[in-house]
């Protein structure tokens, strides 16, 4: 007897399935089109997700192809999420804020709109933990100033959470507060030079950098000569398993979260700006969990 498992099942296509994707260079990788296509066979919707690699010449011409050619809309992984702005015929308060757009509306006019649901899929995620972080009481340490971690620092500032800075170069992280500052004027946000004295004063340690992606190479992105506390709670936005800051987290008695809730949290925020239905999460998030080794 065989002791294959299947994956999700994929939708049936009709003349009538309503089109979303997700585009990016190269996107052969993506675990999205498993989790929405699982979604929309659980809710019986005829939708389907489809993949689109898009060269980086090529992102206006495909981006404005969107309306004509029928899809509800579509997400935006790298390297185009900032590249798409200017294709936008309207952008969030939030993508505007980050520069960066994750999520596209197709509207019924053929309008664009550019929303980034990273950050509120991070906070969703974080929040359905058992870790009791109280975001308005949180004090956070952000580690990095790309693209997520903008995405990240709104998120959080606008839950009312104090945020310190830290990256590689210190110019990009004053960038970083500075653009969500000018957002959010009433940000708690510093940039702070690490190792510092707020490491072990911090409820919350985010990775927001790639660094844990290929495990073998990259070195931690985080001082081992810093350990974390009981009670911190560490979450790497890297998803691909338990990275080397997750195991040290784990073994400094922290809560240690990986990023896979995030990427399941922020595509049921876009699957409910295209659909008008509410995600379900647990099908989502079962579909990846279930993605083969």
């Amino acid at each position: 007897m065989s002791t294959h498992q299947a994956g999700p099942r994929e939708p049936a296509l009709t003349g009538a399935t309503r089109l979303t994707g997700v585009i990016g260079w190269p996107v052969a990788h993506s675990l999205s089109p498993r989790m929405h296509n699982a979604a929309f066979v659980a809710l019986g919707l005829d939708w389907a997700y489809v993949p689109l690699p898009v060269r980086p010449g090529d992102v206006g011409r495909a981006v404005r192809g969107l309306s004509a050619l029928g899809f509800a809309g579509a997400n935006v992984t790298v390297p185009h999420k900032q590249v798409v702005l200017p294709y936008m015929d309207e952008v969030t308060p939030i993508a505007a804020a980050v520069g960066a757009v994750n999520t596209i509306v197709v509207r019924p006019d053929g309008s664009l709109l550019g929303d980034n649901t990273d950050g509120a899929g991070f906070a969703d995620d974080l929040l359905a933990q058992d870790t009791g972080l109280r975001l308005p009481a949180c004090r956070c340490i952000l580690v990095g100033a790309g693209g997520a971690a903008h995405a990240i620092a709104y998120a959080l500032a606008e839950a009312g959470a104090a945020v310190m800075v830290t990256n590689r170069t210190q110019s990009r992280a004053e960038d970083l507060r500075r653009s969500i500052q000018k957002a959010l004027p009433a940000a708690r946000i510093d940039v702070v030079v690490f190792p510092g004295a707020p490491a072990r004063e911090a409820d919350l340690i985010v990775n927001a950098t790639s660094l844990g992606l290929h495990p073998d190479v990259d070195p931690l992105p985080w001082d081992s000569s810093v350990g974390f506390r009981a009670g911190q709670v560490v979450y790497d936005l890297v998803y691909t398993g338990r990275t080397p800051l997750l195991a040290f987290a784990e073994a400094c008695g922290a809560h240690a979260i990986s990023g896979l809730g995030m990427l399941v949290h922020q595509g049921a925020r876009a699957f409910e700006l295209w659909t008008g239905e509410r995600a379900p999460v647990d099908v989502m998030a079962a579909a990846v969990a279930a993605r083969p080794q």
